[in-house]
């Protein structure tokens, strides 16, 4: 029985203080018995350079926030393990970069600008920025983006830093207080409706009203309702987004005005599953979802070989092929 047990392929999900999403994704996978399969929280106990993990698949909720969990999925994917998200693109991945590719996939998605970082970044100086224009031409970007705009961080997730502003002297004030952080500013989308978007394998999509204008434990509670044929146009821009950047396991938030569902963020690798947020109903398809998507991926799990998702973005550079 102990080494049948050692023969088992093994799902890890790798989090932090969350706990609802990871227990009954594990609870939901053993629950189904899959042959051959057991799921468990991911163990580290050493990382070892090109040693493999134990594990032929590991959901990954936490690694944005913890360097040292990102070098351990990247020894493992190396080593043969299916991490999803793909680590080696999410170390890559940016909102700025993903809005650009937006543009060249046909999704829309509002204006937007990257902002160098008001304050010099750690060892460097004047001199480090010769390339840059002084001043920058601030009013061709302000024309092209418009006020009211908001104004957030490039990396980084979740509504930290993140400005809403209604003139250029506010602009100013406004950019005085972000540090060494870089920022895009971007088009207000004022819209009659908002859904957030969960994204599964690049193939399952679970489209949620959503009012971000509410406290944030009211946020998935709203009347927006999509046509059909709306519903059809949203899931084709999410799978799309998806699809081309490879990611097996994110959220697009997507905010229609005048019946045109724009991409407002689409980078949210590690997105919202608790429980007491999403509602029942919404929790539920991501349990259901996520288990059988990491079942999925143990079993087509090859040892030895590269088992990560890459987006198409990335193959399509390979081969020298056109985007669209």
């Amino acid at each position: 029985m102990h080494g049948e047990k050692n023969n088992m392929k093994k799902i890890g999900i790798l989090h932090g203080k969350e706990r609802s999403f990871p227990n009954a994704f594990i609870e939901r996978i053993n629950n189904k018995k899959p042959d051959g399969i057991i799921a468990e929280p991911a163990s580290i106990s050493k990382v070892i350079q090109g040693e493999p993990s134990g594990y032929a698949v590991i959901v990954d909720r936490i690694s944005q926030d913890v360097p040292f969990y990102r070098a351990f999925l990247k020894n493992s994917a190396i080593s043969g393990t299916a991490v999803i998200n793909n680590p080696f693109w999410w170390s890559a991945d940016e909102k700025f970069f993903n809005n650009a590719l937006a543009t060249k996939i046909g999704v829309p998605v509002p204006k937007t600008v990257i902002l160098p970082s008001r304050d010099l970044p750690a060892d460097t100086s004047n001199e480090s920025f010769s390339n840059l224009t002084f001043p920058l031409d601030w009013e061709g970007i302000f024309n092209y983006v418009g006020f009211p705009a908001y104004m957030k961080p490039f990396a980084g997730g979740g509504w930290k830093n993140v400005y809403r502003l209604e003139q250029m002297d506010d602009f100013f004030d406004k950019h005085g207080e972000t540090g060494e952080l870089v920022m895009l500013l971007q088009e207000e989308i004022v819209f009659e409706e908002y859904y957030r978007c969960y994204c599964i394998g690049g193939k399952y999509v679970r489209i949620m009203p959503y009012e971000p204008r509410n406290p944030h434990h009211l946020r998935y509670k709203s009347s927006f309702s999509p046509s059909p044929e709306q519903y059809r146009v949203m899931e084709d821009i999410v799978l799309r987004i998806n699809q081309y950047l490879g990611y097996d396991f994110n959220t697009v938030e997507l905010a229609v005005r005048n019946g045109i569902p724009y991409a407002i963020d689409f980078c949210n690798p590690a997105p919202d599953a608790d429980l007491n947020s999403v509602g029942e109903e919404n929790f539920e398809w991501v349990v259901e979802t996520a288990a059988n998507y990491a079942i999925e991926r143990a079993q087509d799990c090859k040892e030895g070989k590269d088992n990560l998702t890459w987006g198409e973005y990335i193959k399509r550079s390979i081969e020298k092929q056109p985007l669209i």
